[in-house]
């Protein structure tokens, strides 16, 4: 075992061959394109639009889509895939995983065939970039509680509000936007570029992902053909049901980033000398090396179990949750602890871990805090829902009392 690598319990071994050439491809790719120029990117916040054709040519954009061009991968390759992009770049994951986790997951499990048809194949061929708009000033981790309105006037919907840390917002071809009718039911309207009444401003000062850009939009008006609507979504259950779906992916960029953190301490350990030794002599360097492994060890065995439950069809919300709940806090450690072996050398962009020390701290965020993942496992624990206060219709009995040994 080479002592360079972070699969410490050979979990290779349980991966399909098909996973890990898809895998491997996006790692050779990553390794050519993305690391020698994304800390320049990043630096001056700018997306590197040259980029997109060259992702476009992997032929992996959709993910777990099955057909419409896309490569209909397993749960398990869209997670190595997602912690691939995450080794070598949160921004350019977060592209990744919007446009083929999000928007086109959303067409292909709520469209109809023919939206499926007339949106799905350009956006796996990258020709049709998409967003996925549902966070909103004011709702975040409440999302549901969402407020941009969408009212029928004859073939059209009038879409009016505003949204939020939209990824991709600005430079989207198709923005699916979630709205409430007139009814109160929660629809998704695919919004084409350069529609009436649609603004779109770039976010900025952002201090983690910088080189993928988030938008703030606003919708005055905005009118869109009825047959934009996505026509098998009525309610919020059928938008987190895509949410449940991909959630499990951000569990793997967790991963990945952390992995990216470890190796990458490992490696400066040994090549850096101090007191006529290189650091990764030292005994307190080595224990935390040992333990950042540990942790990456769990994180990695958690991901491909959850995976492989996903490709059953067993993947629960709150299985997803507590995996994205446990690896990204792990992973926001295992990078700070890395950062701190690389001493002085820890806050230069050169030696990638500072871009890594500041894009964990969106992941541990964004697809659901801490601490709402926290409580999503929590009330399947106890069937009592502390998210609103107001507890659940579901309260179990209470569990047998443990029998004296």
């Amino acid at each position: 075992m080479s002592s360079a690598t972070t699969d410490f319990y050979a979990v290779e071994d349980l991966l399909d061959p098909a996973d890990i050439e898809v895998r491997d491809r996006v790692r050779e790719f990553c390794a050519r394109e993305v690391t020698p120029v994304i800390n320049d990117f990043w630096e001056r916040a700018e997306f590197p639009h040259e980029l997109v054709p060259k992702i476009a040519k992997l032929g992996i954009a959709g993910g777990t889509v099955q057909g419409y061009g896309s490569p209909g991968m397993s749960a398990v390759a869209a997670g190595l895939v997602a912690a691939e992009w995450a080794r070598a770049d949160g921004s350019l994951g977060t592209f990744y995983g919007v446009h083929s986790f999000l928007a086109m997951q959303s067409i292909a499990m709520l469209g109809s065939e023919e939206q499926r048809e007339r949106w799905l194949p350009a956006m796996a061929r990258l020709e049709t970039i998409g967003a996925f708009g549902l966070t909103e000033p004011q709702h975040g981790s409440d999302a549901v509680a969402l407020e941009t309105r969408a009212r029928r006037d004859g073939d059209e919907y009038v879409l009016t509000g505003a949204k939020k840390w939209i990824g991709n917002g600005t430079i989207a071809d198709l923005v699916l936007i979630w709205a409430r009718d007139e009814q109160g039911d929660v629809g998704g309207y695919v919004v084409p570029k350069g529609s009436a009444g649609w603004t779109a401003a770039r976010m900025t000062g952002k201090t983690a992902l910088r080189a993928v850009w988030q938008a703030e939009i606003t919708l005055d008006g905005v009118r869109v053909p009825a047959e934009n609507r996505l026509a098998n979504c009525r309610s919020f259950r059928d938008v987190s049901l895509v949410l449940d779906r991909t959630r499990y992916t951000v569990a793997w960029r967790a991963l990945g980033i952390a992995e990216a953190a470890y190796e990458l301490a490992l490696q400066h350990t040994l090549r850096r000398e101090q007191f006529g030794q290189p650091i990764a002599g030292y005994q307190l360097v080595q224990e935390k090396l040992a333990r950042m492994l540990a942790e990456i060890t769990g994180m990695r065995l958690l991901c491909w179990r959850l995976s492989t439950l996903a490709d059953e069809g067993r993947m629960t919300a709150a299985m997803a949750s507590m995996a994205k709940m446990n690896n990204a806090k792990k992973a926001r450690q295992v990078i700070a602890d890395a950062r701190d072996l690389f001493g002085g050398d820890g806050i230069l962009l050169e030696h990638h871990i500072a871009r890594h020390h500041a894009d964990i701290e969106a992941i541990y965020t964004f697809e659901g805090t801490d601490h709402v993942q926290a409580l999503i496992v929590g009330r399947e624990i106890t069937g009592i829902s502390a998210i609103t206060g107001r507890g659940a219709a579901r309260r179990p009995a209470p569990p047998e009392p443990p029998q004296s040994i």
